[in-house]
C-alpha cells in the first residue's frame, strides 16, 4: 500500500514498508551529490556501526529518533510445540529499540489524521 505524504518541495508517494534498498534510494534522491553506489556504502557503514556497537554490549542513541540497547532475557523453560517436550531455553541478549520523544510525537500526529488505518489499504 502507498500513501501520499507532503514534503515542502513536492508531494511524494511513500510506501508504508521501507526496506534497505528503499532507504538507499531515498538517501540518494535527497542528497543529489551522492551517487546511489555511495549511498549504499553510507547505509552499510551506519548499520554495521550500529550492529557492532550493540554486539560489543554498547548502546546507540540518536536524539529525536530513539535508542538501541540490549535487553537481557534470563534462562527459562520452553517446550517444543510439535512434541510438547520440555526444554531449557538459555539466557540471551536481544536488541531493543526505545522510541524518542520527537519520533513518538511525529508518529502520533500521523495516526491522529482522519481515515488513517495502520497497515490498512
Amino acid at each position: 500500500m502507498t500513501m501520499w505524504c507532503w514534503r515542502p518541495e513536492r508531494r511524494v508517494r511513500y510506501s508504508l514498508l521501507m526496506n534497505r534498498s528503499d532507504l538507499i534510494d531515498c538517501l540518494a534522491e535527497r542528497a543529489k551529490t551522492l551517487p546511489a553506489r555511495d549511498a549504499e556504502v553510507v547505509v552499510s557503514v551506519i548499520l554495521d556501526a550500529l550492529a557492532g556497537t550493540l554486539a560489543s554490549g554498547g548502546r546507540v542513541e540518536i536524539r529525536g529518533f530513539g535508542s538501541f540497547a540490549l535487553n537481557y532475557q534470563r534462562p527459562r523453560q520452553g517446550r517444543n510445540p510439535k512434541t510438547g517436550e520440555r526444554l531449557r531455553v538459555p539466557a540471551k541478549y536481544l536488541p531493543r529499540f526505545r522510541v524518542g520523544k520527537e519520533l513518538r510525537e511525529r508518529v502520533d500526529c500521523v495516526s491522529a489524521r482522519p481515515g488513517f488505518i495502520p497497515g490498512g489499504e
